[in-house]
């Protein structure tokens, strides 16, 4: 902040700033030039961004790093965990540096999967205007947003709901002399099928929008509905991978 200023670092330089302003680009509501609070359609602000060296895998990596959050709570990853320690361990590794390694090498085994997938779609996209499959890319890159969104929607819904009920037991008790009675946590609030309907819904909604942000840029970059169709195949079969691996990673969390 010192070299760039505040408004420039955290806008651009900062991680989690980048982050929540490009979540923000979802929402209904806008601040205009003039300061004005203004109303526009659910989603429709991720158009407007001017993607910068960087967003593209800052995205990937949102989203592949909260897929394998999930990951790691089942058996997709566990089955293979014990023995991506023990090789660690054979080269002379303590035992909780190899988990942590292991951990690792799964992080981004998962972000290297989400780039794959975002590749190949990019790559099966036909080319226009002399535009590079870099520029492409680029062009295609808001519509990650609302995919990295539901999965965060997906991923953490059950952890708002649980363990957010502790945020008026730690306000109630900012000192920490003890816990208050009836200051547990309530399992009961929301069921294990709700969690699952919300994660399923997030997961839809999500790459529906992804769907519909798409279609909309490929207008402006083929120029016609007939010339932009191809690519909207390509990114309808995309957002289905990404919806199964979703779902998959879902499925795999609550197995675990």
């Amino acid at each position: 902040m010192g070299v760039y200023g505040v408004e420039a670092w955290t806008r651009r330089g900062d991680a989690f700033g980048v982050w929540f302003g490009l979540f923000a680009r979802l929402a209904p509501v806008a601040r205009a030039r003039d300061g004005r609070l203004v109303l526009r359609a659910p989603v429709a602000g991720a158009a407007q961004l001017a993607p910068l060296a960087g967003t593209v895998a800052l995205l990937v990596v949102g989203v592949g790093s909260t897929g394998f959050d999930g990951a790691s709570e089942g058996p997709v990853f566990n089955d293979v965990r014990d023995d991506l320690q023990q090789a660690f361990v054979s080269l002379g590794v303590g035992l909780g540096t190899a988990l942590e390694l292991a951990f690792v090498v799964g992080l981004l085994v998962a972000i290297a999967l989400v780039s794959v997938l975002w590749w190949l779609g990019t790559l099966g996209m036909p080319g226009s205007r002399g535009l590079d499959r870099r520029a492409l890319s680029r062009r295609f890159a808001h519509t990650l947003i609302p995919i990295a969104a539901a999965y965060v929607v997906a991923h953490y819904f059950s952890l708002l709901a649980y363990n957010g009920q502790d945020l008026w037991r730690l306000a109630a008790d900012p000192l920490g002399r003890g816990p208050d009675e009836g200051s547990e946590i309530d399992y009961s609030i929301v069921s294990a099928t709700a969690i699952w309907y919300v994660q399923v819904l997030a997961l839809v909604a999500g790459h529906v929008a992804a769907l519909v942000l798409a279609h909309d840029r490929a207008l402006v970059v083929y120029g016609s509905a007939r010339a932009a169709a191809p690519s909207q195949v390509v990114m309808l079969v995309l957002m289905v991978c990404f919806t199964l691996l979703g779902l998959l990673l879902l499925s795999a969390a609550l197995e675990g």
